[in-house]
C-alpha cells in the first residue's frame, strides 16, 4: 500500500479527479485544511493498492499536547477485505516515523463496529467516552 498526499494545492490533486469517491474526499479536505491548516505530514492521504485508490486516511490536525488523532476509511467496494486494518497500520507507522514519542488516538461511534475491530487489531485500547464538537459522544481509543 502506498500513501498519496492530499495537497492543499488543488492542481496537485488532479490525479484523483476521475474517482467519485476521491472527489467527495477532496471537497472535504479543501475546507478542512482551511480550518486546521496544512502541516505535512499531518495531512490527509489516499491509499493506493495495486494501482487502485482503495481508501483514505489522515490526521485530524497537527499534534497538540504530544497527541494526534488519526482517521481512516475504506471505499465501499473494498470493505471487509482487511484493507482498513492495513490502512490504519500505515497511518500509525507514518505518525511514529514522524514523531516516535507522539500519543496516537482515534475516535469511533459509541458501539462495537468494523472500526473498533480495526483499532483493536492495531493495538489500540478503549480509553473512554468523550464529547466531540462535530460528532457528539464518541469512544476514544489510544495506541498502546
Amino acid at each position: 500500500m502506498k500513501l498519496l498526499p492530499i495537497d492543499i494545492n488543488e492542481t496537485l490533486n488532479s490525479g484523483f479527479l476521475n474517482s467519485p469517491e476521491c472527489l467527495e474526499i477532496l471537497n472535504v479536505y479543501s475546507e478542512f485544511y482551511k480550518k486546521v491548516g496544512f502541516n505535512p505530514p499531518w495531512i490527509g492521504y489516499f491509499i493506493s493498492r495495486e494501482n487502485e485508490i482503495v481508501g483514505v486516511c489522515g490526521f485530524k490536525g497537527k499534534p497538540s499536547d504530544n497527541k494526534v488523532e488519526i482517521a481512516y476509511g475504506t471505499f465501499k467496494k473494498y470493505e471487509g477485505l482487511g484493507i482498513g486494518t492495513e490502512i490504519c497500520k500505515q497511518i500509525i507507522l507514518l505518525s511514529l516515523k514522524s514523531d516516535s514519542k507522539i500519543k496516537i488516538t482515534a475516535r469511533t461511534l459509541p458501539e462495537n463496529n468494523a472500526s473498533t475491530k480495526i483499532l483493536k487489531k492495531n493495538n489500540f485500547v478503549f480509553s473512554g467516552m468523550v464529547h466531540d464538537k462535530e460528532d457528539g459522544d464518541v469512544w476514544e481509543w489510544e495506541l498502546l
